[in-house]
């Protein structure tokens, strides 16, 4: 098994198949105090916008993580496992929470996982100007 990197822009057919495959994620933000808080999420990525996306409340401690960061956002990583395949998506973290951006995130959430998230007011978008890919190649 080697590891690779891919330009997130524009990834192998094999990286963005797995992507599109259902897995649990981790999203991994950094805390005030700079040590990394890591929590199970469901993420879409999107290589033509270069941003991968997490529904999230507003309320929530990887929100208020990537706030903390400030304007600049917060560099943050997405990962996904599946036995020896994984994958992991680097970038910079925004909160959002225009409804149309949030419905786009909902609705990409919807496609991969097969459900749709029950109603939340508070619901945001954080999403992730994607900088880096990397993952596993099996042979």
């Amino acid at each position: 098994m080697a590891t690779h990197s891919t330009d997130p822009g524009a990834p192998d057919p094999q990286y963005l198949s797995f992507w599109r495959e259902r897995h649990l994620c981790t999203l991994t933000t950094p805390r005030p105090d700079g040590s990394p808080h890591v929590v199970p999420v469901g993420v879409t990525y999107d290589p033509e916008a270069r941003l991968a996306r997490v529904i999230a409340s507003r309320a929530s401690t990887k929100v208020r993580n990537v706030l903390a960061a400030g304007p600049d956002g917060a560099r943050v990583a997405v990962c996904q496992v599946d036995g020896r395949r994984w994958a992991t998506l680097e970038g910079r973290a925004f909160v959002h929470s225009e409804p149309e951006r949030v419905a786009e995130a909902v609705r990409r959430y919807t496609e991969r996982y097969g459900r749709t998230p029950g109603p939340n007011p508070a619901r945001v978008v954080v999403e992730i100007e994607l900088t880096r890919a990397m993952g596993s190649r099996v042979r």
